[in-house]
């Protein structure tokens, strides 16, 4: 029985070998492990993949949401409004500004915050909304945008899951006021360790960006501000400005694989929901996530036979434990808990072959046979 994992990174991994090995034996000659030249190459390099006018780098994902919000001065006594189906490191970022988080249901068919309950948690106290490109696919923006304006609040897109997905025909990380990315080695575009970054049009908030991750600094022992210690390191820089240029196949090998697993599972009908891209969206299908009824038994059946299913996210955040303290009971966010007891995510990235997604769907009919 051969093994096919969620994601396989040792297969990318000996496809750009030498090209990875070279970048990374290029640091280590010039020692430059903290910023410098390659974390500055790859700042650029990536701007110019969004279409945003400024980069920064930084040390993972989950501070750069945590930097951005407090570039735009977000902080004690604001609230902040995000989904509530997506991974604690977008809550706990607002968190750590000291403001307050709002927590919003989803669209159905999109996983991704729904524009009207947006408008419905807005409270005078609210200052930002932080929607979320889940699974690669993008939020519904120009609403999102319009109610946003209306109440000037600060939009950051979290598009961790999401480089180099459209939303009509526009990248997204340049439709809000920033947007911020994680390259965690499991995503799109992944480091060989944590890394992250913000982009945005808006200088005066790059610069702020920069100096916060920085210790505050813009010069060695000069600081204007309390910052943080979040820099992206050289070696990652590196490795990420190789992956970058192969970003665009990959990206487009996910999106053959995302056609020839939609295509053969419609024959099983609506024993398994297909995700369904909106008419507005290019997804990157970071994950592959489809809903069944019996989740956690088809789970599984497939790993029992060496397929890496899994669940992305199977508990909504409301309900984590971290978040008792708000006390907000189960049934709040329906859409939300009930996809959480119904989404499976299957295998998905680049390297993945029609063969092996093949015997994935086989043992899927299987199982509901």
């Amino acid at each position: 029985m051969s093994k096919i994992p969620l994601v396989d990174l040792k297969a990318q991994y000996e496809a750009i070998a030498p090209e990875i090995n070279e970048a990374m034996i290029a640091v280590l000659e010039n020692t430059a492990f903290i910023q410098g030249s390659f974390a500055a190459e790859f700042e650029r390099s990536f701007a110019d993949y969004t279409g945003a006018a400024h980069c920064i780098g930084m040390g993972n994902g989950t501070d750069a949401i945590y930097v951005a919000l407090r570039a735009a001065g977000i902080g004690e006594g604001d609230e902040v409004i995000t989904a509530v189906n997506t991974f604690i490191a977008t809550s706990e970022a607002i968190t750590m500004t000291g403001a307050t988080i709002r927590f919003v249901d989803v669209d159905p068919g999109t996983y991704n915050l729904d524009p009207d309950r947006l408008a419905e948690a807005i409270t005078p106290k609210t200052k930002a909304v932080v929607p979320i490109h889940l699974y690669g696919h993008s939020a519904d923006m120009d609403p999102i945008m319009e109610i946003a304006g209306q109440h000037n609040l600060f939009v950051l897109e979290d598009s961790a899951q999401a480089h180099g997905a459209e939303y009509k025909g526009k990248r997204v990380g340049t439709i809000g006021d920033a947007a911020t990315f994680s390259f965690y080695p499991g995503k799109n575009l992944g480091a060989y360790g944590d890394a992250g970054a913000v982009v945005t049009n808006n200088k005066v908030l790059a610069d702020k960006v920069r100096m916060l991750a920085n210790h505050g600094r813009q010069s060695k022992y000069l600081h204007e501000m309390e910052g943080v210690n979040s820099r992206m390191d050289g070696l990652q820089g590196a490795v990420l400005s190789v992956k970058l240029r192969h970003l665009s196949d990959w990206t487009e090998a996910r999106r053959n694989n995302a056609a020839y697993y939609g295509k053969n599972l419609a024959v099983m009908g609506e024993v398994v929901k297909r995700p369904r891209p909106a008419s507005w969206a290019n997804p990157v299908w970071h994950l592959y996530v489809i809903e069944v009824d019996r989740r956690d038994a088809l789970k599984r059946w497939l790993n029992d036979r060496g397929i890496g299913a899994g669940i992305h996210y199977p508990v909504p955040l409301h309900m984590q434990p971290a978040y008792a303290h708000l006390n907000i009971p189960p049934g709040t966010f329906p859409v939300s808990e009930t996809a959480a007891d119904r989404i499976l995510s299957l295998p998905m990235y680049p390297e993945l072959t029609e063969e092996q997604m093949g015997e994935i769907i086989h043992h899927i009919a299987a199982f509901f046979d």
